[in-house]
Order: structure tokens, then C-alpha cells, then sequence
């Protein structure tokens, strides 16, 4: 007999069902306790500390302070918040990165993980869902209009607006979450005319985030990003070519002989619980990157290498641990792709199944436009300069991911360019996209979701018409043969 798992309700698991995974309330811009003041001063100075090089010098001179006086889940959320963004400021704010965090961060960081259920790295958590203030208290936070971020690495407009967009998304999608799982009780009961009621909302829903996410043209520069703003966001893992061949030792005082190295992905819109809750009530399956729903890879066979793993189950690691076992259980109830295919004669539920499916795919091409205009073509820019004004030895000052410890060509591109979480980011993306159709019920509708390279040419289009015009060389078919040879590009937060 198959188990009926109850509908979980979001509020149990630290889902608010007026902003979804962000918090009810905004959070704390300071910790009310001066004890804490070392670490605030050093977020209120961080731009400065990062553009003279001192942030490092500072850190290190920093008091072990205890966690013990923090007294409520917003004073915690604060303190990692804080100190993942001195940890991040520490690895990537030097010439060359740093593989050794000190006690004074490692031990009070390492607390805080413990009891936020995240990892020691700046996760979307950190970044985004608690790293926020509405502009009038009176006004909601679901718009772009009443939305301020609180801290940032460079103190620009733009690392605002990168964050910001992420923030409105997840306020602007919060109504899906209790609608969604109103349809799950309604397919449970077979009322038909409700299902198609939640998924025709959804779909409309679904529109206003992707034209939200295209907003990040407005006011995110592409180089600042590419060059100021990224290097920050990296992790730990897969960084070798970004100077960390190893990881990163948290010293927590011990004997020196007993550190290890770590290795943890960086922040990455994968981590977004709301996008993952999306595919979960639509019944979308995504496999381990390069792996085809036969169970074979059609990644290039040329070396063998270690099993794949699957990405995106595995930013659930990433995520506050209410907000994960929040998805799993969403998991356990998900039926209404079960329920629509076993109505497959029933247009109007079909074609409303269909408009989410494909309204979520659309959200993802236009992400895959981002990543081509921020991270692909800058790359190739970078590339192309270097073979003008350099020798094939030269190498770069400072190593990041941005600025590499190989020398800027095109075929090192290729092999190294990786997401802020460690991942090749294109085919990642567009395994993600084309999986998103895969469900779609009805055949036309399914056939027209698995057209594959007719997207990548679209976002060729829309990159030539943003704000910063392409160089001559860089027309559509210079974008097309991108996406055939940049294998393992990437660098931008994923979704």
C-alpha cells in the first residue's frame, strides 16, 4: 500500500507564505550586541579594506569572539551572513588567494554553520535571502522598487542589482509555494478545474520572473561583474586554475598537522529553494550533468573521468536545513504530472501543465542569455586581449577567477572556466532548460521543447541589443560557434 504522505506546510519548516524562503521580517543590518562590533567594523569598512589590501592584515588581528551572547535565528543568520562575507573578502581580496582561514573567523564561522545547517562558504543564504532591507517599511518587497541590499564586496551598484534581482524573484514567486500545494491536495482529491486554476496562475507567475530576470541589463555591468564582482561569489572547489589547487584550511587553533583542506561550491542560484520547488510540483528530473534519460553520457568520451554528480540535488547541501527538508518533503507529495499524463485526454489541464513547462523553460533561456552576455563573451574579450597585448607566457598580477594563474587563451578558457560553484555552468544550463521540457504531455508541445540550439541563437540577438553595444567580431555567428566549443564555460550564479 503506498504511503500518503500529508501536504507539509511551509510555515514548519521556516517558509513564510507571504515571502517564501526569504524571512518574514527584513534582517538585522547590525547585531544589537557591541560585543560583536569587530566583525561589524569590518563589514561597515570592507570596500576600503579590499581596495587597499588590508582586509587580510585587519582580520588577523580580529579577537576570537564567542557565539554564546547570540540570542534569536535572525542574530545568527546575521553573523554568518557576516562572517561569509569576511571569509570571501579574506581568500579572494589579495593579489593571490589565501588557503588558511584564521581562528578568529574559522571558529565563530564554523559555529554558525553548525547551527544554520550550511556550510562554511557564502551560500544564496547568506548572499541573498538574508542580506537585504525594504526602502519604505510600509511597502512590499516584492518589486525592485523597495528593495536595498545590505552589505556587498565592492560597495558598486552594480553587486547590488546582481543580488537584488534574486531577492525580488524570490519575494515576486512566494504566492506559487501555498498555491502549488493547494493543487497537490486538489489533484489528490481529483478536482480538475482547481489544478487548472494553480497551474494557469503559476504560468502567469512564471512570465513576471522572467521579465524580472532580464532586468539584471538595467543596472549590472557586465565587465564589473565579470572582473569586480565574481571572483568574490567563488568557492573552494574545482579552483585550482584560480589559485586553489587544494582548497581552504579553517584553522580552528588546533595542532596545524591535523587541519585538512576543504573544498566547498561558492554561491549559485542553484541553491534558490524556490526554483528547485518549481521543478519538484511540476515533476521535472534533472539528471548528473552530461547523463541522457537513457543513462549515458553525451559529454566527449576522450579521457575517462570520476562519476558526475548531480548538481543541482547537490546544492541542496547548500541550503538552511528547514529549507531542505522542506523540498524533500515537497518531493514526497509531488502527483500533478502524475495526475495531468494520467488525463492526457484533457485539453485544457494538458495545455495548462504544458504553459508552465514551458514558461519555466523560458526562464531558463533567458538566464542562459545572461551567462553568454556576462561570462562567455567577456571571457572571449579577455582572451582576445591577451593575444594582442601579450606573449603566450605572460601571466597576470593578481589570480582569481576572474584573473587565472594560466595565461588568458582561448583553449584555457575552454578547460577552466567554471561557475562561482565549481561546476562547468553551459552544459549544466542547457542540460537543465532542455530537461525542463521533457514532462510536456502533449506531442506538439513536447516536440517544440526539445528543439535544441534555436535558444542559444535568441540570446545572441538580445546580447547585441543591451546596453553595451559588441565588438565587431563578436556577431551572431561568432556567439553561435561559442556555444559549440565553450564546453566547460561558466562563472555566473546559476539557476
Amino acid at each position: 500500500m503506498k504511503i500518503m504522505f500529508p501536504v507539509p506546510n511551509p510555515e514548519d519548516y521556516d517558509v513564510s507564505l507571504e515571502n517564501a524562503f526569504l524571512p518574514n521580517s527584513p534582517p538585522l543590518e547590525r547585531l544589537p550586541d557591541s560585543y560583536y562590533e569587530p566583525w561589524e567594523h569590518v563589514m561597515t569598512n570592507m570596500h576600503g579594506l579590499i581596495l587597499s589590501k588590508r582586509l587580510r592584515e585587519v582580520v588577523d588581528t580580529l579577537p576570537i569572539l564567542s557565539t554564546d551572547r547570540l540570542s534569536n535565528v535572525a542574530e545568527w543568520r546575521r553573523a554568518y551572513s557576516i562572517l561569509a562575507f569576511i571569509t570571501h573578502g579574506y581568500i579572494w581580496g589579495g593579489w593571490k588567494p589565501a588557503d588558511r582561514i584564521p581562528p578568529s573567523i574559522s571558529i565563530p564561522f564554523g559555529a554558525a554553520c553548525k547551527r544554520l545547517e550550511l556550510p562554511p562558504v557564502a551560500t544564496y543564504a547568506g548572499l541573498v535571502l538574508w542580506n537585504w532591507k525594504p526602502i519604505f517599511a510600509n511597502e512590499p518587497v516584492d518589486t525592485l522598487a523597495n528593495l536595498d541590499t545590505i552589505d556587498t564586496f565592492t560597495g558598486s551598484l552594480d553587486e547590488k542589482w546582481f543580488y537584488l534581482i534574486s531577492i525580488a524573484i524570490e519575494s515576486r514567486g512566494a504566492p506559487i509555494i501555498p498555491m502549488m500545494l493547494r493543487a497537490i491536495k486538489a489533484a489528490r482529491d481529483g478536482d480538475r478545474d482547481m489544478v487548472i486554476r494553480c497551474l494557469q496562475s503559476f504560468a502567469e507567475r512564471l512570465s513576471e520572473l522572467k521579465d524580472m530576470l532580464a532586468q539584471m541589463y538595467d543596472n549590472c555591468d557586465p565587465h564589473v561583474f565579470y572582473y569586480r564582482i565574481r571572483p568574490f561569489l567563488a568557492g573552494s572547489k574545482n579552483m585550482a586554475a584560480a589559485g586553489l589547487p587544494r582548497g581552504v584550511i579553517f584553522d580552528n587553533g588546533g595542532a596545524i598537522n591535523r587541519q585538512k583542506y576543504v573544498q566547498f561550491s561558492g554561491g549559485s542560484n542553484a541553491q534558490s529553494s524556490i526554483i528547485q520547488f518549481f521543478d519538484i510540483v511540476l515533476g521535472v528530473e534533472h539528471r548528473s550533468t552530461g547523463e541522457t534519460k537513457t543513462g549515458t553520457s553525451d559529454l566527449p568520451k576522450s579521457k575517462p573521468s570520476a562519476p558526475s554528480t548531480n548538481f543541482i540535488l547537490e546544492m541542496r547541501k547548500y541550503m538552511p536545513g528547514p529549507h531542505a527538508r522542506f523540498l524533500r518533503d515537497a518531493e514526497r507529495v509531488a502527483n500533478i504530472r502524475t495526475f495531468v499524463e494520467e488525463r492526457s485526454f484533457d485539453r485544457g489541464l494538458t495545455f495548462a501543465y504544458d504553459a508552465c513547462l514551458a514558461m519555466l523553460r523560458s526562464f531558463r533561456d533567458t538566464h542562459i542569455q545572461i551567462v553568454s552576455r556576462y561570462i562567455i563573451i567577456k571571457s572571449r574579450e579577455a582572451a582576445s586581449a591577451a593575444k594582442r597585448e601579450a606573449t603566450p607566457a605572460t601571466t597576470t598580477k593578481k589570480v582569481d577567477l576572474a584573473h587565472r594563474s594560466k595565461p588568458v587563451t582561448s583553449e584555457n578558457i575552454k578547460k577552466d572556466l567554471k561557475g562561482t560553484g565549481g561546476t562547468a555552468l553551459i552544459p549544466f544550463l542547457r542540460q537543465a532548460r532542455d530537461e525542463t521540457g521533457e514532462p510536456a504531455v502533449d506531442e506538439w508541445t513536447r516536440r517544440l521543447l526539445s528543439k535544441k540550439g534555436v535558444l542559444e541563437k535568441e540570446a545572441a540577438v538580445i546580447t547585441t541589443t543591451t546596453r553595451q553595444p559588441l565588438k565587431r567580431d563578436d556577431s551572431l555567428k561568432s556567439i553561435e560557434k561559442l556555444w559549440q566549443v565553450d564546453g566547460n564555460g561558466g562563472g555566473l550564479c546559476t539557476f
